[in-house]
């Protein structure tokens, strides 16, 4: 069979062995969860409850009458002890509610239901992802019943599922695709009753041989029709694959315009995990109160999988699953090592986009000094939208905005393939994401 794949990107280290020998394990519920009332793309949600409450596990802590938002759910019982900023691993400090548990109650038991996908409407469905607080969780989380909502005169011809998973060290989706394939499948046929697709893909790369043959053999068995024609697609493992835009392109072969979304030219792209989440919402009334976390590195005792509710900090983590950190990390990486964020603090919540937590020592993360550019273009060569980045990072060292954005800098995915392939080590990315702020800023003027 012929990988598919997309031109440009890099091949980095996978180094996902570290984490994927191990079993999925069910972390510890946290003693005290710092929920973020921000965890997605869009309006901040205002709490609705107030220090003092007593809360159950799934109740809705926070919401806005936003379109572009979704609601946040207590992930334990408990009383909510404050309202506070917290740390958030992207944003620095956002209002969070923290709710200290009550140990004599236990966890909820969510079990699967019968429904009638055939008679529920795509009006109801999305209701319901919006009711569960779903975002993408391959790390963007951009609200689900936003991007399922499809505004008049667009039509979706073509989803696909994303199981590309090409961060390194990150295993996480791999872990649901082979312990949930017919949670998923069945999460796609919801997408395909809202969606009514012509054709849906499920995109894996080559290095995750058994989560391609879960699928292949779970559609081969398949007696619904909506699942018996979903075409698994096998990709080149490459970074950085599981872009939107990256996938289409080695799927279809077909371009999103710059400035432009898959919605325009028909495409919808939905992570395997937020599948799986779908599946939840609709088939067991669960809101996305948990996720499975990759937590990997040369720094830990037990690195693995774990299934973590939102909320719980890395410490806690640290300190209740009995990983050991027997040697200093030089970075805590929330995230995947290419386009995660480095902590400062281990007082950092999971959030429902968390794919990983990173703990890597000097071996992996070195310092080197900035450079001249030596005009290789490797830069270029490896840019998966094409751009020219030591242009746009010339630009911006003199403070041509105009240049920067006519440089086309806010296409830049900030996957950091540029910076990974330089040989003079200048830190490409960064000076991208700085010109990018400077614009937005700028245009909301």
């Amino acid at each position: 069979m012929r990988e598919l794949t997309f031109p440009g990107g890099v091949h980095p280290p996978y180094s996902k062995g570290i984490s994927i020998r191990e079993p999925l394990r069910e972390a510890p519920l946290p003693t005290t969860a710092i929920v973020p009332l921000s965890q997605h793309i869009g309006r901040p949600n205002e709490p609705v409850v107030k220090k003092g409450d007593y809360v159950e596990e799934g109740q809705l802590l926070g919401s806005t009458s936003a379109f572009i938002s979704a609601p946040v759910h207590s992930p334990i019982f408990g009383t909510v002890k404050e309202i506070r900023k917290a740390f958030h691993p992207g944003l620095g400090p956002v209002m969070s509610v923290v709710i200290e548990r009550d140990k004599e109650k236990h966890p909820k038991q969510y079990t699967g239901k019968d429904v009638d996908i055939d008679s529920a409407s795509a009006e109801e469905l999305v209701q319901k992802v919006k009711d569960a607080g779903i975002v993408g969780m391959g790390g963007a989380a951009f609200p689900t019943h936003v991007k399922l909502s499809v505004p008049e005169g667009k039509k979706i011809e073509n989803l696909i599922i994303n199981g590309a998973e090409c961060e390194p060290f990150l295993t996480c989706d791999h872990v649901v695709m082979t312990r949930k394939t017919q949670e998923i499948l069945k999460g796609i046929e919801v997408l395909i009753k809202i969606l009514n697709p012509e054709r849906t893909y499920i995109g894996i790369e080559d290095n995750k041989k058994a989560a391609f043959f879960a699928f292949q053999k779970a559609i081969k068995k398949a007696t619904r029709k909506a699942v018996s024609q979903i075409q698994l697609v096998s990709l080149h493992t490459k970074y950085p694959q599981g872009g939107e835009k990256q996938l289409i392109k080695a799927i279809s072969k077909r371009e999103v315009p710059p400035g432009k979304l898959p919605l325009d030219i028909g495409f919808l792209v939905q992570n395997v995990g937020t599948v799986n989440a779908i599946y939840e919402a609709v088939y067991m009334d669960k809101p996305l109160i948990e996720r499975v976390v990759t937590i990997s590195g040369d720094c830990i005792n037990r690195p693995g999988n774990y299934l973590i509710r939102v909320g719980a900090t890395i410490k806690d983590i640290v300190e209740q699953y009995g990983i050991e950190l027997y040697r200093d990390p030089k970075k805590i990486i929330v995230g995947g090592p290419m386009m995660g964020f480095a902590q400062p603090i281990m007082e950092v919540s999971v959030l429902k986009s968390t794919s990983g937590i990173l703990f890597l020592s000097d071996n992996y993360v070195k310092d080197y000094p900035e450079e001249q550019c030596i005009k290789c273009a490797k830069c270029v060569d490896v840019c998966p939208v094409r751009l020219l980045p030591t242009e746009i990072m010339k630009n911006v060292k003199n403070g041509n905005w105009d240049e920067v954005e006519e440089l086309c800098a806010p296409d830049c995915m900030e996957c950091g393939a540029c910076a990974y392939s330089c040989p003079a080590r200048i830190p490409l990315v960064q000076y991208i994401k700085e010109g990018k702020a400077v614009l937005l800023r700028k245009n909301l003027k």
